[in-house]
């Protein structure tokens, strides 16, 4: 509606609601799942009202997500708990175009712990086909009410770096007292 009253002629081009917006603009961490599989949490960097997230070789992992064009995305609040999911449309960014050479460097930077400079870094993720995926909101989000009340947890997934613990050895009797 205009100031004088009257219905205006122009349309909201907002398709995310705002909820959505603020979730992604103070995103760290996001929850990406891909078809059925389960969600990895992956680091992120918000930009422009999209996600973007790197994986791959040396970098984080999460099966099949350079490979799709759909993935579901859960965010978390200050609480520290879900309060947004939301389907999204995954592109790829290419080593080489005019996108890959704006972005790459933008999320390189904020990279942490990564070994050699941020330039050093965009190169080899180029050289080791690292993915680096945009994920844009495209779609219903649920928050609120309409979220799952149950807690979500499942099983450890199994991993090459879990062994069996034997008891532990002691020297001496220990004695109660």
């Amino acid at each position: 509606m205009r100031e004088d009253g009257r219905v205006s002629d122009e349309v909201d081009e907002r398709v995310t609601p705002p909820l959505v917006d603020e979730a992604v603009k103070k995103a760290a961490v996001c929850w990406v799942g891909v078809g059925d599989g389960p969600a990895y949490a992956l680091w992120c960097l918000p930009l422009d009202g999209a996600l973007l997230v790197v994986t791959g070789p040396g970098e984080q992992a999460a099966p099949g997500l350079a490979d799709t064009d759909a993935a579901e995305v859960t965010l978390r609040g200050d609480h520290g708990g879900r309060i947004v999911s939301w389907p999204a449309r995954v592109d790829r960014l290419r080593p080489g175009t005019e996108e890959w050479d704006t972005v790459a460097p933008l999320v390189a930077a904020k990279r942490l712990n990564a070994s050699g400079s941020a330039t050093e870094l965009v190169a080899r993720w180029a050289a080791e086909g690292c993915a680096l995926n945009r994920l844009t909101p495209a779609g219903t989000a649920l928050s609120g009410a309409d979220l799952p009340d149950g807690p979500l947890t499942e099983q450890p997934r199994p991993a090459s770096v879990v062994r069996a613990v034997r008891k532990p050895f002691r020297l001496h009797r220990v004695r109660r007292r």
